[in-house]
């Protein structure tokens, strides 16, 4: 490739979280609403669907790796669902601590929450700019 070509971003593969336990991960993220993908314990890998799109989150085993909370700053991932307030009820419904209360954006509601292992995503929705939204 010479150096006046470019690459072209395609769009995510996956993105990978770093997690201390592989069991008891997938069994966090189940009860936050996610479903496995796929999952394969030798080589300490589970795959979470987002939405219908073939990426997800890759959780990865790495047993040094102990509960904490998260650093800040620290990257987040946002997923997009129709009701972030819904969601931050569902999360404490089923014993999930928000990082805070859901917040009033521009596009509509966000809510942020960490794993044990310190890793933050969060729902986002676009209730007062549906036009945006995933349909």
């Amino acid at each position: 490739m010479s150096d006046e070509e470019s690459y072209e971003l395609l769009g995510f593969d996956n993105v990978l979280f770093p997690v201390g336990d592989l069991a008891e991960a997938v069994d966090f993220y189940e009860r936050a609403g996610f479903t496995v993908g796929f999952r394969f314990d030798e080589g300490g890998l589970a795959q979470l669907k987002v939405g219908p799109e073939t990426p997800g989150i890759l959780l990865r085993q790495e047993e040094e790796i102990g509960h904490r909370p998260p650093p800040w700053p620290s990257p987040r991932l946002w997923l997009e669902v129709p009701d972030a307030q819904a969601a931050a009820r569902r999360m404490r419904d089923v014993g999930i601590p928000l990082l805070d209360e859901p917040a009033s954006v521009a596009t509509g509601w966000t809510v942020e929450l960490a794993d044990p292992w310190g890793n933050v995503f969060g729902f986002t929705d676009y209730s007062k700019r549906p036009e945006l939204a995933r349909r």
